[in-house]
């Protein structure tokens, strides 16, 4: 069974070890409905080694996802490319940790809280719906002068 990211510390050699490999999309567990999907598998460059209560974690992940534009609706390709990519776990018992979640988790949460397709970055393109949409500028209205108690003396009265 295919399981690169069962890290047993007990036979973790002194210096860490090196996983280096690639997830099919399906790795990521993500629902066929959501509005991410990634599109390309996880390429993974990691090392691993005990630093000692905790495991760290480093090297470089990268993967594609396909998004929905929050704005035009369409859907865009985008890469997380974590070149830096580092992580710390806390060893609570000398066994074997997964790091399957951690890994998912670090790499969807790269992706864009908000995605625009003008942010895309592997195809880049202007989003369609740029400059439909501008903010309408709140303005309070002018309060007329027999209105009664005006706000400040409303809040002076508090005191």
């Amino acid at each position: 069974m295919h399981r690169p990211f069962f890290i047993d510390l007990r036979s973790l050699p002194e210096g860490g070890k090196d996983i280096i490999g690639q997830e099919i999309p399906a790795f990521f567990a993500l629902d066929a409905k959501d509005s991410i999907q990634p599109v390309s598998p996880l390429k993974y460059d990691l090392h691993v080694e005990r630093d000692g209560k905790d495991l760290l974690i480093s090297g470089s992940l990268d993967a594609t996802f396909s998004l929905e534009c929050g704005a035009c609706m369409e859907r865009f390709d985008y890469r997380v490319e974590l070149a830096d990519y580092t992580s710390e776990i806390e060893i609570a018992k000398d066994d074997t940790i997964n790091l399957t979640d951690t890994i998912r988790e670090d790499t969807l949460l790269a992706l864009p809280s908000y995605p625009r397709c003008e942010a895309g970055n592997v195809q880049p393109r202007q989003c369609p719906a740029e400059g439909r949409f501008e903010p309408v500028l709140e303005t309070a209205p002018d309060e007329p002068q027999s209105a009664g108690p005006g706000v400040w003396e409303a809040l002076n009265k508090l005191n």
